[in-house]
């Protein structure tokens, strides 16, 4: 066969023209995973520092309002999407969402942007220097509650925010360690020689040192956001503290974003910490001797550096994965408040399980104050090579203990309203959910 090659050009038919547009869009749509496979992501980032005087949070013999800030409150929206499903973390600079507001404010999110409840994680960092919220109109004080309506509306447009930031999107996550929580459970001893747990540092305790970071990147390379996981009350400032603060978590929060820059959001995320408390806990105020680095600020910065040395260490980044969420409210064994005996007629308690995965990476949200150990064995058995164990999300709960501590009793064991063997129904839930996803 003779080929010939003409150098002269040729009109193209439109016959020939359109033929090849509906091949090209037959194709398009014959591989729909190509344009609907790749994971997107957006971030934003607000201030919710009180405006006003507020009753503050977390410590029930603190009365009095606030009576100053020494750093700004912020809430953080890292949200992600990959063929229609989507996965949205909310990280906020507060204790917690008490009092029915969690189901308040998810009902208002879930609804505003059509989410399923296991892609929303609400969540706080857990400061004891910060507002507390309330629907209560009888009993809340009205700052508090003028607060609360206003962060409602603040949560939903930042939503929204990160959700028209939405771009493509390479995600990588690397592990760092930091000795900034410390084991409260502090075995004491009477003049009779009775002994008894207490608040205070056990050195020996166990604890979850491990700083999880996940990088987060456009294609061509542009850092915007970054999450971290860590394991600590943020607790440095006590009840006679009346000067609104993020404590540790959130100082080391400002401190990475100061650090990596201003137009990189990251958002922290309190892990397993019900019986860990930072180094230095509960201390009446800010020091502001010369020459001397609050606590706060010092343990903030310690824990911030961690996160910034290990973000900057990760490489390797891909472009993610398929996103799966579930959200189950377990109906766990209960046991009385402050009280030894448990009854056989006992009521359950509910607890909010939420678990995710984008590709290898894993998130599991439990919506209450969870001691460490537990979270540890989330980890230690999740198939996802990092699994971020988020705790004070979606849900408020009060404390719940491994089985052996409620033998040793102590706060967190009274405080508790679920039984013994509670935990480990749940820490079997949520391995069984990720596995599953």
């Amino acid at each position: 066969m003779k080929v010939v090659f003409s150098s002269s050009p040729r009109r193209i038919s439109p016959i020939v023209l359109i033929l090849v547009i509906v091949v090209a869009v037959g194709v398009l749509f014959a591989h729909p995973h190509q344009a609907k496979g790749v994971l997107r992501a957006g971030s934003a980032r607000t201030d919710i520092t009180p405006e006003k005087p507020i009753k503050m949070a977390g410590y029930g013999s603190r009365t009095q309002l606030s009576e100053g800030i020494h750093d700004p409150l912020l809430a953080r929206v890292v949200a992600f999407e990959n063929n229609g499903k989507r996965l949205v973390l909310v990280s906020t600079d507060l204790i917690g969402f008490y009092g029915g507001t969690a189901d308040q404010f998810r009902q208002i999110i879930l609804k505003e942007f059509k989410l399923e409840p296991g892609e929303l994680f609400l969540s706080s960092v857990h400061t004891h220097a910060g507002p507390g919220l309330t629907i209560d109109k009888e009993n809340g004080h009205p700052n508090n509650l003028e607060y609360t309506k206003k962060l409602e509306g603040t949560l939903v447009k930042l939503v929204r925010q990160a959700f028209d930031d939405m771009g493509p999107v390479r995600i990588g996550t690397g592990v760092g360690y930091s000795a900034v929580g410390i084991n409260r459970r502090q075995l004491q001893f009477d003049r009779s020689g009775n002994s008894q747990i207490r608040l205070g540092r056990n050195p020996y305790g166990p604890t979850d040192k491990e700083v999880l970071v996940a990088k987060l990147t456009r294609p061509d390379g542009n850092v915007f956001a970054a999450l971290f996981d860590y394991a600590t009350h943020a607790t440095c400032l006590g009840g006679k503290n009346l000067i609104v603060s993020g404590d540790v978590m959130g100082l080391a929060e400002q401190f990475a974003e100061k650090i990596l820059g201003e137009e990189v959001i990251v958002a922290g995320f309190a892990g397993a910490s019900g019986n860990i408390d930072p180094w230095f806990r509960v201390l009446p105020a800010f020091n502001t001797e010369p020459g001397w680095i609050p606590e706060p600020v010092l343990l903030g910065t310690l824990l911030g550096e961690e996160v910034v040395h290990v973000f900057r260490d990760i490489d390797g980044l891909s472009e993610g994965g398929r996103i799966a969420a579930a959200f189950p409210t377990l109906e766990l064994p209960g046991k009385p408040r402050n009280e030894g005996e448990i009854g056989n007629d006992q009521p359950p308690t509910p607890l909010n399980i939420t678990a995710a995965r984008i590709g290898d990476i894993g998130f599991v949200g439990l919506g209450a104050e969870v001691l460490t150990e537990i979270g540890m064995s989330i980890k230690a058995a999740s198939p996802c090579k990092h699994t971020f164990v988020i705790t004070h999300c979606n849900g408020a709960a009060s404390y719940i203990a491994p089985e052996h501590l409620h033998i040793e009793g102590g706060y967190e064991i009274r405080s508790s309203p679920f039984a013994p063997h509670a935990a480990e129904i749940a820490v079997k839930q949520a391995v069984k959910m990720l596995h599953e996803l």
